[in-house]
């Protein structure tokens, strides 16, 4: 891949993603697989001002190492420096940026239900740190091609072609692929804004889904709440950034406690680095009452169980049919790229950002507003050709969302 094209991928994220502002500490956490990339974006980041720049390196086949041969007890632990560390991130509120990368079976065979045991003996004391954190800070979320990533997506092409083959994948659903992607990303986050206001203009008070492959679900929003997509402002210092790279999702948090019915995903699911595949889950009251997949079923149940609001939504998101990742005709395994081939909803964690005027109010007054809490959050695709959307608003109407698999408006 030409090294200009890289070079604007890389301000792209550092400009428009996290949209550094001069003097921030950055975090980038990646993996060992784009080395020249990620030197490449450490450098954007200091030409638009950035105090420091540091880079936390993860490698997938050492974590299975750990959960493989750590105990449960030791890997739990939370060491004094550590929480120092998460503390400092709260008093600092250094930018983030993820670059995902890794083998989307990169787990595959390790003990589940110890790996869960271990995340959950963490999560009490890492939540006080995230809670302060939510929403006050810039962050993005954007992938790179990892060798065997890209072997997965093109088992037929010899390693080198299909890292390539990946990157043009990437930088092209990333709107990274022309002569000015910041431009680009602009016009993009103009659509997808008229789009939500008109969706905020309706006064929603539930979604119905609708298709041929079994789905039948209604979803209550919560009046408080507005539709959002692209771009987002941090709390505190307004400063707007884009948290996903690609995006083309137009989304809001339901209210907890309100859906009722059954939904078929329509794609496969990486999770935990397996993956879960044919699933549907059901509804009752808000809450998972059962679920079935072909493949993965236990780490489906698994992940429903990982806490008491890993079985209530946090996320309904309307993606058209016609969106870029799914005429790409590539199947990612990734959620960040898969999401956006689709409509989909989310298990776990709302957003607490999406009530209306939220810097009013603290984070557990958006949550008795009816945004879901949970130490996950699951994006699963839904969307299908022929899925339709019905809105019944406030007022007592029927509107079109989403017509054969696109918006209706």
């Amino acid at each position: 891949m030409k090294k200009t094209v890289l070079r604007n991928y890389a301000r792209l994220i550092a400009k428009m993603g996290i949209n550094l502002q001069k003097g921030q500490n950055v975090i980038i956490t990646a993996s060992l697989d784009q080395p020249e990339f990620v030197t490449m974006l450490v450098e954007e980041c200091y030409k638009l001002g950035a105090n420091w720049v540091k880079v936390e390196w993860e490698h997938l086949p050492l974590t299975k190492v750990h959960i493989q041969k750590g105990k449960v007890r030791t890997l739990s632990h939370i060491e004094e420096w550590e929480k120092a560390r998460l503390q400092h991130y709260v008093d600092t509120l250094p930018a983030r940026i993820y670059l995902e990368s890794d083998d989307p079976d990169g787990l595959k065979g390790v003990n589940q239900k110890k790996m869960a045991t271990v995340a959950k003996n963490r999560f009490p004391i890492i939540k006080p740190y995230r809670d302060a954190m939510e929403n006050k800070y810039q962050w993005c979320i954007a992938a790179v091609p990892g060798a065997v990533w890209a072997k997965k997506l093109f088992p037929e092409l010899r390693k080198g072609q299909a890292v390539e083959k990946l990157w043009e994948a990437i930088l092209k659903t990333a709107r990274a692929d022309g002569e000015d992607p910041i431009a680009a990303w602009e016009a993009h986050n103009k659509d997808l804004r008229e789009r939500y206001t008109y969706l905020n203009s309706l006064g929603i008070d539930r979604l119905e889904y609708k298709s041929a492959n079994g789905t039948d679900l209604w979803v209550g929003m919560i009046p408080e709440a507005l539709f959002m997509g692209g771009a987002e402002a941090a709390l505190g210092s307004g400063i707007i950034y884009n948290p996903n790279i690609p995006s083309e999702e137009v989304f809001t948090s339901p209210k907890r406690g309100e859906a009722e019915g059954i939904v078929y995903a329509s794609k496969p699911l990486s999770y935990r680095g397996e993956i879960i595949d044919k699933f549907w889950v059901r509804f009752e009251k808000g809450k998972v009452v059962d679920c079935h997949a072909e493949v993965g079923e236990a780490l489906l149940r698994e992940m429903i169980g990982m806490d008491e609001g890993a079985a209530y939504l946090g996320e309904c998101a309307l993606v058209p049919y016609s969106s870029p990742i799914r005429e790409s005709g590539i199947l990612f395994y990734n959620t960040l790229f898969d999401e956006n081939a689709a409509c989909h909803l989310a298990l776990g964690m709302g957003f607490a950002n999406v009530i209306k005027d939220y810097e009013k109010y603290t984070l557990d007054q958006c949550r008795e507003m009816g945004v879901n809490d949970s130490m996950i959050h699951v994006d699963f695709m839904i969307g299908t050709k022929d899925l339709s959307i019905t809105a019944l608003t406030r007022d007592g109407k029927r509107v079109p969302i989403f017509q054969d698999g696109e918006w209706a408006f």
